[in-house]
């Protein structure tokens, strides 16, 4: 009778330990893909043309129309968004006019049909007429226009591992190809341009994508590191750094 309750025992723990092996088998990978960290590939290309260091915290930038390829023209706000978001929190010392700003600032000043006209006649020949430049320089107050172009957004999804016939992990893609050209508005002229094209990849157990918020954020980052700039007390006027509390400068 002893040996029966032994061996019941011994059973019992037989059964404790393989629901222990195949629970810790079924939930390894699950910890494992939300323990991994996205994994990014970039390409980029820039080239400056005649922007110095120094050169936008002494002029200012604003931001203005995005283009973008046919069917994604509801991302370009959120584009822009993204870009400014990353040039003000590393940057505070570049005065940053918002697209929101622009537009609004361009309606106020009645320059809404030669805007329109200026990005008509873009479309065709790749330049901004040189006087509409120049106005919508003087009624943001900047010197430097960015006009972004949304080249491309793809999306993926990709099972990699799966127990008793389950998905457990998902491969997350996303790519994004994006160019920015920064225009002197007093010259007419180019003065930078950048061409990022960047993929984005995590491993994860949610139904939830790489949004585009998240990878245009990571291309604002990457393409903004190479723009000329050299952080000097001197060159931002003292009206414009008074405004703003996160920097500490002493007058």
């Amino acid at each position: 009778m002893q040996d029966r309750g032994t061996q019941i025992v011994e059973n019992a723990r037989g059964v404790v330990n393989g629901l222990s092996r195949f629970t810790m088998l079924l939930f390894l990978p699950i910890w494992l893909a939300a323990c991994s960290a996205p994994t990014v590939y970039t390409s980029l290309q820039h080239r400056s043309i005649n922007l110095n260091p120094g050169d936008l915290q002494h002029g200012g930038i604003a931001f203005i129309t995005p283009s973008s390829i046919t069917g994604r023209e509801e991302d370009r706000q959120s584009l822009a968004l993204s870009f400014v978001s990353i040039l003000l929190s590393e940057h505070k010392d570049i005065r940053v006019v918002t697209l929101a700003e622009t537009l609004s600032a361009i309606n106020r000043a009645n320059l809404t049909a030669e805007y329109n006209a200026m990005f008509d006649e873009y479309q065709d020949t790749g330049i901004f007429q040189q006087q509409t430049l120049r106005k919508i320089g003087e009624v943001t107050g900047v010197r430097y226009l960015a006009q972004l172009k949304l080249a491309g957004f793809r999306q993926e999804t990709a099972g990699r591992l799966g127990v008793l016939g389950l998905r457990l992990i998902e491969t997350k893609r996303a790519n994004l190809r994006i160019f920015l050209q920064i225009w002197d508005s007093q010259e007419g002229s180019i003065v930078w341009e950048g061409l990022e094209e960047l993929n984005l990849s995590t491993d994860t157990f949610t139904e939830n994508t790489i949004s585009f918020n998240d990878i245009a954020r990571q291309s604002a980052r990457e393409l903004l590191e190479h723009i000329p700039y050299q952080k000097n007390r001197i060159l931002v006027p003292v009206d414009e750094a008074k405004k703003n509390p996160d920097i500490d400068w002493e007058f």
